[in-house]
C-alpha cells in the first residue's frame, strides 16, 4: 500500500505539532522528535526551528544559532522566528541585535505576549528600566483576552494601580481560576508594596498552573523582598532546571546568594553570566556590587566602568563609584554625567542616582554650592515617589513611651529567651555603626552579618498591619504577650537569622532602625547587647541627606524631615535609658575617633568579651561589608569626616531649626573649635 503526498504532509504536520507541544515541558524529548523528523525530511524549516528552540532551552545556544542563522533572511518578517532569533542572540550576549529582533517581532505582531516578555527581559538586562517596564506592561495587555483584563492592563501601564486592582478583583470573583489575572493582581500588589498579598496570590496561581514560569519568577522576587531566602532559592532552582542559561534567573540567584552572605558563589554566578553576556550592563553592575562587598575594589571599579561604557544612562553605576567614598571622578566622567542629566523627563531612578553622584564628585573638588544643588535635586526626585510623613514617627514614638513603661518591664522581668548571641547596633544611618560592627567583628568570638530585617518583621507581624488594616496594633499588642510567647519570639529570631551566620558564639544585627524596637528586643531577648551608635546631629543628618539609600530611610530626603527624625530618635533613646537603665551602651562617634583604644576596651567589656589586640587593628579584618561605609572601615580611623558639614552650613538652617533643643546637647561651635559632645 502506497502513501499519498497528502498523507505524508498530514503525518509531517502531526509530528511537528507534537514536537512543538513537547517544547513546553520536555525540550529534550522535543529535540529527539525534531531530529527524527529531519531524518525523514531533511531541510524541513519548521523542524529546524523546533530543534533550535529545544537546544537553546537546554543551554546549547551556539548550536541553536548555527541552525537558525541560515534561515534569518528567509524569515526576516516572521514574528515567531524573530522571537526565537532574539532569544538566541540575547542568550549569546548580543544585546543590540537581540533587542532589534524582538522589537521587530512585536512591531509585526503586537499581540505576541511572549515577545513582549522577552523584550522586557532584554531591556532589563541592558539597564533600560523604563523600557523594560513598558514592555512588561504591553505583555500584560497582549496576554489579556477579556475586556476587563485589557482595561486593567491599561490602568497598570498608566500607573493607576488602585483602579487596576478594583477591576482585577471584580473579574476574579467571576473567574477565580484565571492564572493570568491572579498574576497581574499580584504584580499590582508588588508595585504597591503589599508583598504578603502578592505572595498568597502567586502561590494560588502556581497551584493552578505549576508551569507558569513568569509567575514563578515573580514569586521568587517576592520571597527575596521578604527575606525568605531559602524558599526563593528553591523557586529559582526550579526555573533554572527549565532554562539553565537564562541570565535573569541566574542574576536573581546571584542576588539571593549575596543576601545569604554567599559571596563567592554569587561571584561565580555573575562571572558565568558575564562570560556569555559581556555586554549586559545590569550584570556588570551586580558583579561590581559583590566585588565591592568582598573588598576587591579595583575590580569593582572596572565592573562599574564597564556598565557605564555599555549604557551611559544608568545612573546607579555612577553612584556606585561615588558610594565607594574613596573614588575620585575625572573631569571627563563628570562631563559625561552632566550630559546625562535631563531638565525634564528621564528615568527618575537614573536621574536621582546621577544627582547624588554629581554632588559627591563636586564636593570632592571643593565646589560646595553646586554640590549642594545636586544633592538637593537628588533628594527632591526621590521624595516624589518615596513619601515620609513626619507625624507618623512622632505618633509612634509617643505610643512607645506611653506603653512601654518602667512598670511594664518590671512586671515582665525574666521573660524572653535567655540567649546572649545577638549584639544589636542601633541608631541613625551614617552614625558610625559600620565602624562599630567592623571593630566587634574583628573579635574571634563575634561574626558580622548585615542589617537584618527580622526584628522589624516581628514587629509588623505582631501589629497585624495590612492594606485592609493600616493601623498597626504595635506596640500596644506587646502587653498581651505571655511569657511563653516572648520566649518563642526570641527563639524564632535566632532561628530565622541562622541563615546569615555560622557557629560563632556571638553575631551582630546592624539594622539601625531597631532603635524603635529596643523594648521588643528586651522583652524577647533580655540578655542580648544593644549598642547605640550616635554622631553629632549636624554631621549625622547632613551625611544622611547626601547619601542615596537603596531602600527605606525615606526621612533622609529633606533637611527638615531628617532633623525631626533625629530629634524623635533622641527622645525615644532617652526613654529607653529611663525605663531600662544601663540596658543600652552608647558610643559617641567623636569620642571613638578621639580616644579609640579606650572606647574599644569599654565596648568589649560591655559585650562581655575579652580584649583582643586585633580589634584595635580592625581595618585589617577581611570580611564582607555591604554598607556605604565599606571602604572607609577598611582604613584606620581618620578625622576628616567630622566637620564636612560645615562647608554647607549656610544651606542648613532648615536642619538646625528642625533639630531644635537637641543641638543644645551638642553645641555647634565655631569652625575652628573641637566638636563637643555629651554621653
Amino acid at each position: 500500500m502506497t502513501t499519498t503526498n497528502s498523507e505524508s504532509m498530514g503525518n509531517l504536520q502531526t509530528a511537528l505539532r507534537h514536537a512543538a507541544a513537547l517544547l513546553k515541558n520536555n525540550p529534550g524529548l522535543a529535540e529527539r522528535q525534531a531530529r527524527e523528523i529531519l531524518a525523514v525530511q531533511p531541510g524541513a524549516d519548521p523542524a529546524i526551528r523546533i530543534l533550535a528552540a529545544a537546544l537553546r532551552m537546554q543551554g546549547n545556544v551556539r548550536a541553536s544559532r548555527d541552525l537558525l542563522e541560515p534561515l534569518a533572511t528567509r524569515y526576516a518578517d516572521s514574528p515567531s522566528f524573530l522571537l526565537e532569533w532574539g532569544l538566541v542572540l540575547g542568550a549569546l550576549g548580543e544585546a543590540g541585535p537581540a533587542t532589534a529582533a524582538l522589537r521587530k517581532s512585536v512591531r509585526l505582531q503586537p499581540e505576541q505576549a511572549a515577545a513582549w516578555r522577552a523584550l522586557g527581559d532584554q531591556l532589563a538586562l541592558a539597564g533600560d528600566e523604563e523600557g523594560s517596564r513598558a514592555a512588561y506592561e504591553r505583555q500584560f495587555a497582549a496576554a489579556a483576552r477579556h475586556p476587563d483584563l485589557v482595561r486593567a492592563a491599561d490602568e497598570v501601564r498608566d500607573g493607576r494601580y488602585a483602579r487596576a486592582e478594583g477591576l482585577l478583583r471584580e473579574y476574579l470573583k467571576q473567574h477565580p481560576a484565571d492564572v493570568s489575572a491572579l498574576r497581574m493582581l499580584a504584580d499590582v500588589g508588588m508595585k504597591l508594596g503589599q508583598f504578603d498579598d502578592a505572595r498568597a496570590l502567586l502561590e494560588q496561581c502556581l497551584e493552578l498552573a505549576p508551569d507558569f514560569h513568569l509567575a514563578r519568577h515573580n514569586y521568587a522576587v517576592v520571597l527575596v523582598r521578604q527575606n525568605r531566602l531559602d524558599e526563593a532559592c528553591e523557586q529559582v532552582r526550579r526555573l533554572l532546571a527549565r532554562d539553565s542559561a537564562n541570565p535573569n534567573f541566574l542574576i536573581l540567584m546571584g542576588t539571593i546568594r549575596v543576601r545569604r552572605g554567599e559571596h563567592a558563589e554569587a561571584l561565580e554566578i555573575y562571572e558565568r553570566v558575564l562570560k556569555d553576556y559581556p555586554n549586559q550592563a545590569r550584570a556588570q553592575m551586580n558583579y561590581g556590587h559583590t566585588l565591592k562587598t568582598v573588598g576587591r575594589v579595583e575590580e569593582s571599579i572596572a565592573a562599574y566602568r564597564n556598565c557605564i561604557r555599555i549604557n551611559p544612562a544608568i545612573g546607579e553605576a555612577y553612584w556606585s563609584l561615588a558610594n565607594l567614598k574613596t573614588y575620585r571622578f575625572t573631569d571627563e566622567e563628570i562631563e559625561l554625567m552632566r550630559g546625562q542629566v535631563t531638565t525634564e523627563g528621564g528615568d527618575p531612578d537614573d536621574q536621582a542616582h546621577l544627582a547624588f553622584a554629581l554632588g559627591k564628585a563636586l564636593e570632592d573638588r571643593g565646589e560646595y554650592d553646586e554640590a549642594f544643588r545636586y544633592y538637593h535635586r537628588g533628594n527632591a526626585i526621590r521624595r516624589v515617589n518615596h513619601r515620609h510623613d513626619m507625624r507618623v514617627n512622632v505618633f509612634n514614638t509617643a505610643r512607645q513611651i506611653k506603653t512601654l513603661t518602667a512598670d511594664f518591664f518590671a512586671e515582665r522581668d525574666g521573660w524572653g529567651c535567655p540567649a546572649e548571641d545577638p549584639i544589636f547596633i542601633v541608631g541613625l544611618p551614617r552614625a558610625g555603626s559600620t565602624l562599630l560592627e567592623q571593630i566587634l567583628a574583628s573579635h574571634s568570638q563575634v561574626e558580622g552579618t548585615a542589617e537584618l530585617v527580622d526584628i522589624i518583621q516581628t514587629a509588623r507581624k505582631l501589629g497585624a498591619r495590612s492594606r485592609r488594616n493600616p493601623a498597626s496594633n504595635y506596640p500596644e499588642v506587646l502587653a498581651d504577650l505571655t511569657a511563653e510567647q516572648c520566649r518563642e519570639l526570641g527563639e524564632r529570631y535566632l532561628e530565622t537569622t541562622r541563615v546569615q551566620r555560622t557557629d560563632t558564639p556571638f553575631f551582630i544585627d546592624k539594622m539601625p532602625n531597631n532603635f524603635q524596637h529596643v523594648g521588643l528586643i528586651h522583652l524577647i531577648l533580655p540578655r542580648a547587647r544593644v549598642i547605640d551608635a550616635r554622631r553629632h546631629p549636624m554631621a549625622c543628618c547632613f551625611s544622611g541627606f547626601k547619601q542615596l539609600f537603596a531602600r527605606g530611610q525615606t526621612f533622609t530626603y529633606g533637611l527638615e524631615e531628617i532633623g525631626k527624625y533625629y530629634r524623635d530618635y533622641v527622645i525615644l533613646m532617652d526613654h529607653w535609658d529611663e525605663v531600662l537603665p544601663g540596658r543600652v551602651w552608647r558610643v559617641q562617634y567623636e569620642d571613638m575617633v578621639a580616644d579609640t583604644e579606650n572606647r574599644i576596651r569599654e565596648l568589649l567589656e560591655y559585650c562581655r568579651l575579652p580584649f583582643e589586640e586585633q580589634c584595635l587593628r580592625f581595618w585589617e579584618t577581611e570580611r564582607a561589608v555591604r554598607t556605604p561605609s565599606a571602604e572607609q572601615v577598611r582604613q584606620p580611623i581618620y578625622t576628616a569626616g567630622l566637620e564636612q558639614w560645615r562647608h554647607f552650613e549656610h544651606h542648613l538652617d532648615p536642619l538646625k531649626k528642625a533639630l531644635g533643643p537637641v543641638l543644645e546637647r551638642y553645641p555647634v561651635a565655631g569652625p575652628d573649635a573641637d566638636v563637643q559632645s555629651s554621653r
